[in-house]
């Protein structure tokens, strides 16, 4: 139990962050094979089983907050026809597949609303707005241009190519200090790596609430 989440928050997370973290991986390996790689395929990782995409880490932050990750599904470039734009549109499939998840969560509530206001309970309401919070927090933090995070393999894709290993060596040591800035977050109560994304999460998280809603429905 996380301190200040009811047990009705915390048990309604982990059917939202299994799906979502499942959809994103087979959206992966699915866009490696309709673009010629088999690999995700061969090695059992097109599959609806969310324990073949769990990362251990990656798991508990998502518990505790709405920033994490999945087990990455393979990828060989190799058998990609055009590897800097396959590759790219390999890690968009997965951030996509979490935005148009979270727009689902979305739009259910507004239907629901609408249609059927008596329907909308309590718990229910809670697994929705999880849905999409969680969906919404997953594509924002894997589209950070940090290695190994999808973001990084995208910009890659844009980027010249006699400006990739500069990026690559300015950037080895992020993601550690990523995850060390959310460790050290969780532990202290000091949120510093909040503060540092929160302004570019915000305007990101509005943007998928206007196109479910119309409008920025919770305050960010």
């Amino acid at each position: 139990m996380i301190l200040g989440m009811s047990y009705e928050a915390f048990i309604l997370r982990i059917p939202v962050i299994l799906l979502a973290l499942t959809i994103h991986e087979v959206a992966h390996g699915w866009a490696a094979l309709k673009l010629g790689d088999p690999t995700a395929r061969d090695e059992g990782r097109l599959t609806l089983n969310p324990f073949s995409h769990l990362d251990p880490l990656g798991g508990i932050m998502l518990m505790t907050g709405v920033f994490g990750w999945a087990k990455p599904v393979p990828v060989n470039g190799y058998n990609l026809t055009n590897i800097k734009r396959d590759l790219l549109l390999v890690s968009l499939a997965g951030p996509v597949s979490n935005i148009i998840q979270a727009v689902c969560f979305g739009f259910i509530i507004r239907l629901l609303i609408i249609f059927n206001p008596q329907a909308l309970t309590g718990h229910l309401l809670l697994f929705l707005q999880l849905g999409f919070f969680i969906n919404a927090g997953i594509a924002f933090f894997n589209l950070l241009p940090i290695p190994p995070l999808d973001g990084s393999k995208i910009l890659m894709g844009v980027l010249p190519s006699k400006h990739i290993q500069g990026y690559m060596n300015a950037t080895r040591h992020a993601l550690l200090v990523l995850i060390g800035l959310l460790v050290f977050g969780y532990m202290t109560g000091n949120h510093i790596l909040s503060m540092i994304l929160n302004p570019f999460y915000k305007p990101f998280l509005n943007l998928i609430q206007f196109i479910t809603f119309g409008k920025a429905v919770w305050a960010t």
